[in-house]
């Protein structure tokens, strides 16, 4: 079973503006929360989360994802939209294979994810949801 498909992040956030129900769901780890940014949920009535995909340092899948995903309120089954965002649009996707998997959704990846892959400059930021200029704020 595949996820719903791919959004831009203007997109991503049309729907999350347009769905009152629609949820976004950052799956990057708790250092790229603290030093990189997160979405800015506060004109969206935070209807943001921060679920870690994979655990920091250790790079090991998160056993608790799918119960995270539960704690936010989420029943399977119940239609409602999420998306999942992380830093350039690859571990999004197997968090939506693994919601759609459990029942959740339907699920939608990010592309670019949060500041996109690296440049010609060595440097991410030159794309996603930063680099379009959508909400979002240091942790």
């Amino acid at each position: 079973m595949s996820y719903a498909g791919d959004l831009t992040p203007q997109q991503a956030w049309d729907l999350l503006t347009s769905d009152e129900r629609a949820l976004l769901v950052d799956v990057r780890t708790d250092a790229e929360w603290a030093y990189v940014g997160i979405p800015d949920g506060s004109t969206i009535d935070g209807r943001t989360a921060l679920v870690e995909w994979v655990s920091y340092p250790s790079g090991r899948p998160n056993p608790q994802f799918l119960k995270q995903l539960g704690d936010l309120g989420l029943t399977a089954g119940d239609e409602r939209p999420i998306v999942f965002l992380c830093r350039s649009g690859v571990r999004s996707v197997h968090a939506a294979n693994a919601a759609t998997a459990a029942g959740y959704g339907p699920a939608y990846n990010v592309l670019e994810g949060f500041e996109g892959d690296v440049g010609a400059d060595g440097h991410r930021g030159h794309s996603g949801w930063r680099a379009a200029g959508l909400p979002w704020r240091q942790r």
